[in-house]
């Protein structure tokens, strides 16, 4: 990690003496941020592409690293949070031959780049840390294969290292399993494009997060490249294409606002985030919509979202397309009345952690009465506590713990440094509120 930050080993979240009163600007959507990093080397060529309200975390300079790797050309001004991004070669084409690219545990890095390689001409090996290695990624392989990319598992277990051997993507038919990740959709989205043919790409199985296939098709639509969709499973990607946008402005993120949305629930309180509103990009915006189902109050414009905290309900509610926030709800939870279910899951276990089992285990920790299921978990309210919080090398779960360190004395989070894969300056952030 490169980001230079003072992080103790352990951070005790102070309770607020009154409820939250904050007016929050935030960070720049860090799924906005990677993907137009891989949209603006593809179709830059030598016209440079700026981009601003870029984010700066692990995982998107993870993502700055392997594309200068790759040959691409950046330069970027973390402090102003702009980037500029080109090309030595035309657009569409992979500037270096081969190249060993470590994605550490950057989810959007390892899958968007596994796929964007696919246009190269030689040998590309894409690697990460211990916990990467363990997350499935079989499935955009043999899509890849599909497509006449040979791509397979270093290790034969359908896990990273990968390794890409490719004389270039001349398109074809894709057939991708949708059930794990919709990450390996927007790779293919993406890349298929700039292919010297055109692609059609079909979904297998049930499709999750949703949303975030919405959001590469957006964006796609933003640069001027079309995309064809002929149902929910499938779609039609002309090759050949180039883009008529050089400068992209990204919104924040929305699953970092729901940590503050959390907050104002839980407290009574109220927070606003300027720039995110009824036209966002991001799916995980209507996690505010569950809140509102719960109790809160909701206010939108086009710009801005307004949480005011009430009485809190326990819900039941499926949250397949909005899971990065499951855990954030999950906290928000035990300070409800009532017991609520949140289904549909399964496929957070091959995050960052197993997500379900970790959001329970410190659930209890905290006191809550939890039950656990392979693609689900309830949550009963009941006397919290403080504890130490295991936080599992995940942001999420210490972004989403720490909320409940606003109303429960005690509240440690353990490795508080994890946030920096998303969201560096969270805890500073989060102390303006107290």
């Amino acid at each position: 990690m490169k980001i230079q930050q003072d992080y103790p080993e352990k951070t005790t979240i102070t309770p607020l003496k009154k409820p939250i009163d904050l007016v929050c600007h935030l960070p720049g959507s860090k799924s906005i941020t990677n993907r137009a990093f891989v949209i603006a080397a593809l179709n830059s060529g030598e016209q440079k592409t700026h981009l601003s309200g870029v984010l700066r975390s692990e995982d998107t300079e993870i993502m700055v690293d392997c594309l200068e790797k790759l040959g691409f050309i950046l330069s970027v001004n973390w402090k102003e949070c702009t980037a500029i991004v080109s090309s030595p070669k035309a657009p569409g084409i992979i500037p270096s031959s081969n190249a060993n690219l470590f994605t550490g545990n950057s989810g959007t890095t390892m899958r968007f780049l596994t796929a964007m390689v696919g246009l190269g001409n030689g040998t590309y090996k894409l690697d990460g840390i211990k916990r990467m290695q363990e997350r499935p990624i079989n499935d955009l392989l043999k899509a890849l294969n599909d497509l006449n990319i040979n791509s397979s598992s270093e290790n034969n277990n359908g896990c990273p290292p990968v390794i890409i051997k490719t004389s270039g993507w001349c398109g074809g038919i894709a057939r991708i399993n949708s059930e794990m990740s919709s990450q390996f959709i927007s790779g293919i989205l993406m890349a298929a494009p700039f292919a010297n043919g055109d692609t059609r790409i079909i979904l297998e199985g049930k499709i999750v997060s949703q949303s975030y296939i919405g959001i590469t098709l957006a964006m796609l639509n933003d640069w001027g490249i079309n995309t064809t969709k002929i149902s929910d499973r499938e779609y039609l990607i002309k090759g050949n294409q180039a883009g008529n946008r050089f400068e992209y402005q990204i919104e924040p993120d929305a699953s970092a606002a729901s940590y503050f949305y959390a907050s104002a629930a839980i407290t009574g309180g109220s927070v606003t985030t300027p720039g995110l509103g009824k036209t966002s990009l991001q799916g995980d915006l209507k996690f505010v919509h569950a809140l509102e189902l719960m109790g809160a109050t909701v206010t939108q414009t086009n710009n801005s979202t307004t949480i005011t905290g009430k009485e809190l309900n326990g819900i039941n509610i499926d949250m397949n397309d909005i899971s990065d926030t499951v855990m954030t709800l999950g906290v928000v939870a035990c300070f409800a009345k009532g017991t609520t279910k949140i289904t549909n899951i399964g496929h957070i276990r091959h995050k960052e952690t197993d997500r379900i089992s970790a959001l329970a285990n410190e659930l209890r920790k905290i006191g809550a009465l939890v039950e656990e299921f392979p693609d689900s978990i309830i949550i009963h309210p009941s006397k919290l506590h403080g504890a130490e919080i295991e936080t599992y090398n995940d942001h999420r779960i210490a972004m989403s713990f720490a909320i409940a360190g606003l109303k429960t004395p005690g509240i440690t989070i353990c490795n508080p440094s994890c946030v920096a894969k998303t969201y560096p300056d969270f805890f500073d952030d989060l102390a303006k509120a107290i």
